[in-house]
């Protein structure tokens, strides 16, 4: 699990999708819509080339105990 203390950025390699970045980085797909969020600017992007930094949220508790948004 990553470290949820600060906001950082992560930065792609070829192949990520947003469900496997999120996966790497909170430890499990159902946050990708917040890692989405907090980079609207690339959300045409379905598989990423190596290269691309993209913006990390950290997680609150409230985020951690929220169903997804499609529920």
């Amino acid at each position: 699990m990553a470290d949820r203390t600060a906001d950082k950025t992560y930065t792609t390699v070829q192949g990520d999708m947003w469900d496997s970045i999120s996966y790497k980085i909170y430890g499990s797909e159902r946050y990708m819509g917040l890692l989405m969020q907090a980079n609207l600017k690339l959300l045409d992007i379905f598989i990423f080339s190596s290269g691309t930094v993209l913006d990390v949220p950290e997680l609150s508790r409230n985020t951690e105990d929220a169903a997804p948004e499609w529920r």
